[in-house]
């Protein structure tokens, strides 16, 4: 027999199970499924997406990932669609399951990899939602290193409350005021029944629409894909886009490594910078640039967020959301207003086959618009998001201070070794003004899975707490957070960091400006509490999350739980 498709196929992965008397077997199961011959012949496209009823996040994906699969049709590829999980942090968050939440990120990105090396897939296109499904997908992407596109599901619409936009995270905030007593019961029934109107993610520049800026700063989306919101039917349009764009990428041979580069990776960061994007950047940059065998880490991103002018104003530490955003013309006009001021570098390749610069030559930053501003007029010279050391935090930590007035702090320490037992002194009012409240044994180890913090310090903020407080982690916070608050503390509590060994009544030192972070305590007394600290136990001790715990590293280097490319011999492309 003649081995048809060995041409196009002969150096993609999908030769394995479709060409040759050898891979009868396999194509007799794609018979199975109703593919023609002509369509078992064609590059197969793996269609991944983390459609679920979990959450609003990720409810359209499953139509959207039709549209990806007109796209691939149309340009001679045979689409397989498959699925993944996703955690989604607004339900999660608060309580024992957030510790599944980072976790997820881990178990998206091996999810499919493990999807598309089983089938041989060759080329991926990925629709996420909800905050850890967008950096899991496009982890995967760079990992495999086929071709490949991702593509955001979009954000949900804000909700209206005595004519302001509100979103989640005033949910959140308005559990403080309900505990604080300043609304009533029926006021915190009509937040949580108006706050979240539409399918879709959480609306500010929160992480997930953090991470869907990163996607086109990084190259892997289309332009102008992000900030759709998800209702809207123009999604189809760059589902149908993206589905060609993967058949091109192919056609050129132009893979995922060839696009996330250390200067995409710092345009990436630029962009989140200028947003006033999410901490948790900080933690998902380093961790796709692993994938790529990039050294990237907590002190270079922060490195470029000091250099970066804040010219977005977005929710939480602004006034906008991401339907704002699409109004004015999308993250192209952030794109534009950072290659204009000479803040991106234009010359990194994209998924469309052009440079980011000629992706945005014909862009216009809108006049008569306040929602992103000229790098020649920012909010603010310097980013939002900052990074400190100190004998605090010798691995550093990351703040976003946007909003704050109040960039120094000095207070006392109050420790809680568990985000529930800070909580409930929070709504307990018993955290005042000048406390630095301590919650530990929160880290990727110690929780283990790291989880975010968005109900303490979104009632620690309702009670009017916000620039008189700080909240200090080695856990991390949602990209809705406001307030003084510092994530990601390294070492963490559970291998024996200094947060860990903090007391009641200690001295905390914060310095926003300088990026330092210390506790007033003699060198003696530091290696003397070292000298009496012992691990402690968690909770669990079996299952997935145990097994996250025995390898995952530490949060400056993304809390990856692998060694990534530069420990590779092989690329699964290349097979």
């Amino acid at each position: 027999m003649s081995d048809k498709g060995s041409n196009i196929k002969s150096k993609l992965p999908s030769r394995y199970v479709s060409v040759g008397s050898k891979s009868a077997p396999h194509r007799s199961m794609y018979y199975a499924m109703g593919l023609t011959e002509e369509e078992i012949y064609q590059p197969f496209i793996g269609v991944a997406t983390t459609w679920n009823e979990s959450a609003p996040c990720n409810i359209t994906l499953g139509r959207q990932a039709q549209s990806v699969k007109i796209g691939v049709k149309e340009s001679g590829g045979t689409p397989r669609e498959f699925t993944t999980i996703t955690v989604t942090d607004g339900i999660a968050m608060g309580h024992e399951a957030m510790k599944s939440s980072l976790v997820s990120r881990e178990i998206i990105a091996d999810s499919v990899e493990l999807s598309v090396r089983g089938h041989c897939y060759d080329g991926l296109v990925g629709l996420a939602g909800c905050d850890k499904s967008l950096p899991g997908l496009m982890m995967a992407m760079v990992r495999l290193n086929v071709p490949s596109v991702f593509i955001y599901g979009g954000s949900i619409l804000p909700g209206q409350y005595k004519g302001e936009d509100v979103t989640i995270v005033d949910v959140f905030e308005a559990v403080g005021k309900h505990a604080a007593g300043t609304i009533s019961d029926n006021d915190l029934k009509e937040i949580e029944q108006v706050a979240c109107p539409s399918a879709g993610s959480c609306g500010g520049q929160f992480t997930a629409n953090t991470m869907a800026c990163i996607s086109e700063a990084l190259g892997l989306a289309l332009t102008n894909s992000a900030m759709t919101p998800a209702i809207y039917e123009e999604r189809d349009k760059y589902g149908i886009e993206s589905g060609k764009a993967v058949m091109n990428l192919i056609s050129k041979n132009i893979r995922p490594r060839d696009i996330v580069t250390l200067d995409s990776l710092k345009n990436a960061a630029v962009v989140v910078a200028a947003t006033g994007g999410s901490t948790n950047a900080a933690l998902h940059l380093p961790a796709i640039a692993n994938e790529a065998g990039i050294k990237f880490s907590l002190r270079d991103v922060v490195e470029i967020y000091q250099k970066t002018p804040y010219i977005g104003d977005m929710s939480p530490g602004g006034k906008y959301v991401a339907k704002d955003l699409y109004d004015v013309g999308g993250v192209p006009v952030v794109i534009k207003s950072l290659l204009d001021g000479g803040f991106i570098n234009g010359d990194c390749i994209t998924t469309t086959g052009n440079t980011i610069a000629e992706n945005h030559k014909t862009t216009i930053v809108p006049k008569n618009q306040d929602v992103v501003y000229s790098c020649d007029k920012p909010l603010s010279e310097h980013s939002s998001v900052v990074g400190l050391w100190g004998n605090l935090a010798e691995d550093g930590c990351i703040s976003k201070i946007a909003g704050l007035n109040k960039l120094i702090f000095n207070g006392k320490a109050k420790c809680f070794d568990c985000e529930e037992d800070a909580l409930t002194a929070v709504l307990k009012n018993e955290i005042k003004a000048g406390d630095a409240v301590i919650i530990r044994y929160e880290g990727p180890k110690g929780g283990p899975g790291m989880r975010e913090m968005l109900s303490t310090t979104g009632a620690i903020y309702g009670q009017g707490l916000g620039d008189t407080v700080a909240l200090i982690t080695d856990g991390r916070f949602s990209g809705g957070t406001r307030g003084f608050c510092i994530g990601h503390v390294g070492p963490e509590a559970a291998v024996g960091g200094m947060i860990g060994l903090l007391k009641d009544g200690d001295e905390i030192f914060i310095d926003a400006i300088k990026g330092e972070i210390n506790v007033n305590l003699s060198d003696e007394e530091i290696q003397k509490r070292k000298s009496e600290w012992k691990p402690r136990k968690t909770n669990h001790n079996s299952g997935s999350i145990w097994k996250y715990a025995q390898t995952v590293g530490p949060a400056y280097e993304g809390a990856v739980t692998q060694p990534g490319a530069k420990s590779e011999t092989h690329v699964y492309a290349d097979i």
